[in-house]
């Protein structure tokens, strides 16, 4: 028994950290834009025991961490012990800077292993135990819901899907909009958003800009507010800042991935004087199986 999971990038633009003992109501709120490269994941069950968990064919024993906790939840409901299962993340961008890849492992992982062995769960209930992996593993807080729904997410209230609440903003699927990004290496999520003194920051600044693009939801605004966020929150690295020259009089707007030291930026157009880029369009539709 086989299937197979597409999961988009996220990257976050702006975010307020809300904290809940409950795991499920524990995330953030805030706006990103979801990519369409990603994360597939193939789950392959058979007879037998044994976890076999391979990152672009080869093990990695870092970031296969949320996979694991995502299986360890799923195993404290039901039985797993006596089953092969195998899993292969095929990853189209760069892990650990800012694009949401644990997410999509997480939500991958469990999306695929509740269809194939036919578990009683809704798609949120699936989803929340791929929440839950994230917010204990402090992988991450929002990246989930918005690779969930897919374009220009708007996080409005903090949570696991089928508690927390969304919005988007309004695109054609005929308007091409291009995400322009390059990473010069990793952030652990963990050491910002555990951070006090980060953490006050992030909600000082992230606080108030989610109502400033609900009343105004364009692309142009998003941008805008996330490079305030980023210049505020004391967040950017030289080579992003460096990055950010280069890019805002050639696109609608570009700021800082959140977390990674990624630069991003919304054009018309896939042209940039920018070297070693990835470019992609935005993803409408979300994750799903393919």
């Amino acid at each position: 028994m086989k299937c197979s999971v597409f999961v988009p990038s996220h990257i976050t633009g702006f975010f307020e950290i809300i904290d809940n003992d409950n795991p499920l109501k524990k995330g953030s709120r805030g706006a990103g834009v979801v990519m369409d490269k990603g994360v597939i994941t193939k789950v392959k069950i058979t007879g037998g025991k044994g976890i076999k968990i391979r990152i672009n064919g080869k093990k990695d024993p870092k970031n296969i961490t949320i996979t694991e906790k995502t299986l360890e939840l799923l195993k404290k409901d039901f039985d797993l012990e006596n089953k092969k299962i195998e899993i292969e993340h095929e990853v189209q961008v760069p892990i650990g800077a800012g694009f949401g890849t644990s997410a999509a492992f997480a939500l991958g992982t469990s999306l695929g292993i509740s269809n194939i062995l036919d578990l009683p769960f809704t798609f949120n209930k699936a989803a929340q135990i791929a929440h839950t992996a994230e917010i204990k593993m402090q992988s991450g807080l929002g990246d989930l819901m918005g690779e969930i729904y897919g374009g220009i997410p708007l996080r409005i209230k903090e949570g696991a899907p089928g508690i927390g609440i969304i919005d988007k903003i309004v695109l054609r699927e005929t308007d091409d909009i291009f995400v322009i990004s390059k990473t010069f290496g990793e952030i652990k999520t963990a050491d910002i958003i555990a951070n006090p003194v980060y953490k006050a920051k992030i909600n000082e600044m992230g606080r108030n800009l989610l109502q400033q693009l609900i009343r105004d939801p364009k692309p142009e605004k998003f941008m805008e507010l996330s490079k305030k966020f980023a210049e505020n929150t004391g967040l950017m690295s030289n080579e992003v800042k460096n990055a950010i020259e280069v890019l805002e009089n050639e696109t609608m707007g570009v700021s800082m991935a959140m977390l990674g030291n990624t630069v991003f930026a919304l054009s018309k157009n896939q042209e940039t004087s920018l070297d070693d880029v990835i470019i992609s369009k935005i993803n409408h539709e979300g994750c799903k199986f393919i």
